[in-house]
């Protein structure tokens, strides 16, 4: 079915979802809480047995809109009495068949919390597996999913001019992004992803979203913007006859070229200054580290670039074929299921590739000497946006970079106020054996300090300049006073940058 994103329509069929209370908080409380989490491992049953006998709007709704459930024409009419079934017919989000109304697309609440404030928007998406009832069709367009989310909530909050959403599918990022940009252009090859933005954008009420369609930074050549977004289809996926190839995850390239491409090529549309944020994957190659590869491809840029790459998770080709061939609708012990994963491997194996990375990538156009380049693993859970923290320590390391041992001596520095430190003792021992820095915010990280370190991050209360507490905790520990200080300086800037330590000023 073909979308036809009229502003009339798209305003009336809000209209409807606003009356109806259809929101995200709302729907959850209509069917539960274990019923929700449910959905969300793509199980509807426990959903349409809460629903079952309801006709007011909002259950209605949640089972058109949200499940994807064919409904009776009658209780839609009622449901969307602004709209109507013929004008959700119109914008091509349904059909009919007789006397029921039957989906084409999920139209489903999502809450935005960010640096803008709280609210909520309205995502309309192709139909999911669940509702496909099998296999999705190669030209699928996604909703927000684990992924999108996870960029959303790393893109940065500080204000920008015009801001490009590469492989914007429904255009998720573009909305994010608009909260802090004047401009967004978003861009897909695909004509139904540009479709289901347009059409996002009107059904909330949103404008300065330009679409256009291309790959990578073809639609672009030659502009410059402030901010650089995407969640491209960086899955890697095998080159075999047989193999469906989902626009939405597969962006027709070998291995990780995609993503080796869009960190080769995005210095050339980052204005001075300007930052470019991406989910990946990179694979590991008999021997090869894979940030070491990602690495590799940022020297490549004609541009010099900051970079801060954090690999969250490592999977082992067995494990990720799994997962990508279920994600397409494959299940397991379907006639499918083994000959898909068997390619993967085929793959893999021809590329003596060991596992594939998945991380955060944020790269800037540098404007200080040196260079950021920083590849790091980072695992455990992270709770909350982290655009804020990652804004907070581009900004600490634009700062830090051009300081010399001199400058950090005398700066002034305060603990962060989500900083907690623990001391583990053995049983009798008056010293600590192991004294830990906790990290509340960021990436909650957690640190092995010794005794000196914990003074001074316990010392920077705002009021005394770092070389004065160096030279104070020497005189206390009896040792070199520079042999401390030459010690502790290095560290003292991985904690500001981290979070643990800010600027007093």
């Amino acid at each position: 079915m073909t979308l036809n994103p009229d502003p009339g329509r798209c305003a009336a069929l809000r209209a409807d979802l606003d009356a109806a209370g259809y929101r995200a908080d709302a729907v959850r409380e209509l069917w539960g809480g274990m019923v929700d989490r449910a959905v969300g491992h793509g199980l509807t049953e426990p959903a349409h047995r809460a629903l079952a006998g309801r006709t007011d709007p909002l259950a209605v709704l949640a089972g058109l809109l949200f499940l994807g459930t064919p409904t009776p024409r009658t209780a839609a009419e009622a449901a969307l009495p602004t709209l109507g079934v013929d004008g959700l017919v119109d914008l091509g989000l349904a059909h009919l068949d007789g006397g029921l109304i039957v989906p084409d697309a999920l139209v489903r609440p999502q809450d935005i919390a960010d640096a803008a404030g709280e609210g909520h928007w309205w995502i309309a998406s192709d139909l999911d597996e669940a509702a496909v009832g099998g296999p999705l069709p190669t030209g699928h367009v996604l909703g927000v999913g684990g992924a999108s989310l996870t960029l959303a909530g790393l893109q940065l909050t500080t204000p920008a001019a015009r801001v490009l959403d590469i492989g914007t599918g429904c255009g998720i990022q573009a909305l994010r992004a608009r909260r802090a940009a004047d401009v967004v252009v978003a861009t897909d090859v695909s004509q139904r992803a540009l479709a289901f933005t347009r059409l996002n954008a009107l059904l909330n009420d949103v404008d300065g979203i330009e679409t256009r369609a291309g790959s990578l930074f073809d639609p672009v050549a030659g502009e410059e913007f402030d901010r650089v977004v995407s969640n491209p289809p960086f899955v890697i996926t095998p080159r075999t006859e047989g193999v469906p190839a989902y626009e939405y995850r597969d962006g027709g390239m070998a291995g990780d070229d995609l993503v080796a491409a869009f960190i080769r090529g995005v210095g050339a549309v980052l204005a001075p200054g300007g930052t470019a944020q991406l989910l990946g994957n990179w694979e590991y190659r008999d021997g090869e580290d894979g940030l070491d590869r990602v690495r590799s491809w940022v020297s490549a840029s004609p541009v010099p670039l900051d970079a801060w790459v954090i690999e969250r998770e490592q999977l082992d080709p067995l494990a990720y074929a799994e997962l990508w061939v279920r994600d397409g609708g494959t299940a397991p012990g379907s006639p499918a299921y083994a000959p898909l994963v068997q390619a993967w491997l085929d793959d893999f194996a021809a590329r003596g590739v060991t596992a594939v990375g998945f991380g955060y990538v944020t790269l800037q156009r540098a404007h200080v000497i040196p260079t950021l380049a920083r590849f790091e693993r980072v695992t455990g859970s992270v709770s909350g946006a982290l655009g804020p923290h990652l804004d907070d320590a581009l900004a600490a390391w634009s700062r830090l970079a051009p300081m010399t041992d001199a400058d950090v001596d005398a700066a002034v520095l305060r603990v962060a106020a989500d900083v907690t430190e623990a001391r583990h003792h053995m049983p009798g021992a008056e010293a600590p054996q192991v004294i830990e820095l906790r990290q509340g915010a960021g990436f909650a990280r957690v640190l092995d300090v010794d005794p000196a370190l914990a003074a001074l991050v316990g010392a920077c209360d705002g009021d005394l300049p770092v070389g004065v507490l160096v030279a104070a905790i020497a005189d206390l520990l009896e040792v070199d006073a520079a042999a401390l200080r030459a010690d502790l300086l290095p560290r003292v800037r991985e904690l500001v940058f981290t979070g643990f330590l800010g600027f007093a000023d």
